[in-house]
């Protein structure tokens, strides 16, 4: 089966669209939007910051932005997904006009629930996103509408982070210095803890690896500068990336398409 997996710039600013129809399993990773879609066929398991959670057909699949992430088919021909991605300024602007209440703590969302009505508004919304001549008004009414039954009913706060203060230093070394090479040795020794423990204490809080968690900051990194225009081979070792070879496999891995197709769609 031929993979189809396509990023567009939407009707609405600050918020893209994503069609997958895929056998690919994806690696750990996590995205700096908030995500809502809806599996048209097919099923997947996925890792989620809630635990281990499986979808089906016409299953709402969502992410929080930072919230590390996966997905395997669970049948041999794959599955068909569709998602929003909606930039955390706009989530923020939208959630705060919903409670009428600015700087109220945001939502987060579930990583897969069923709800058929939710499912029919997510379809209009689609729709009227991917369209290309659409006027503002019915996409800015169906996405408030959307979000309107979506946070109250299937909306939770956030829990206390797990994270201890070993691992936060590690993962703000990290945060602060994405581009520059990094030895598992040193990160241990900054943490003060044994490079196993550091590897299975990071891993159990964060949900990956160090290495995987500075990939996904490299990769967040590389979007930003794709989106000024930068050529890709500049962006690959500005971000710390060995070469572009290396970016590439990285964004497949990731997020299942290379580079030049991502660029593309921002066009």
């Amino acid at each position: 089966m031929a993979e189809r997996i396509a990023y567009h710039r939407s009707a609405l600013h600050g918020i893209h669209t994503m069609q997958a129809d895929s056998c690919r399993a994806f690696a750990r990773h996590c995205h700096e939007e908030y995500g809502i879609g809806l599996i048209v066929r097919g099923a997947q398991r996925s890792f989620s910051g809630r635990g281990m959670v499986d979808a089906g057909p016409g299953d709402i699949i969502m992410v929080n932005p930072g919230e590390v992430h996966d997905g395997q088919p669970l049948q041999e021909d794959g599955r068909a997904w569709r998602m929003l991605y909606i930039q955390p300024a706009l989530w923020q602007q939208l959630a705060e006009e919903l409670a009428e209440q600015e700087g109220s703590p945001q939502p987060l969302l579930l990583p897969q629930l069923s709800d058929a009505g939710l499912r029919q508004q997510f379809v209009q919304v689609f729709a009227l996103l991917r369209g290309e001549a659409v006027a503002g008004l019915p996409a800015e009414q169906a996405m408030l509408q959307l979000l309107a039954r979506l946070l109250p009913a299937h909306g939770y706060r956030q829990a206390a982070s797990a994270c201890s203060a070993t691992i936060a230093r590690v993962r703000a070394l990290l945060d602060d210095a994405p581009t520059q090479p990094h030895s598992l040795s040193a990160l241990a020794e900054l943490a003060g803890i044994s490079r196993f423990r550091l590897l299975r204490s990071f891993s159990q809080q964060l949900g990956c690896s160090p290495h995987d968690y500075l990939q996904q900051r490299r990769l967040n990194l590389a979007r930003g500068l794709m989106a000024q225009g930068r050529p890709l081979a500049d962006v690959a070792a500005a971000v710390g990336f060995a070469d572009q070879s290396h970016m590439n496999r990285v964004f497949l891995q990731r997020l299942g398409i290379t580079p030049g197709r991502y660029v593309r769609a921002l066009c």
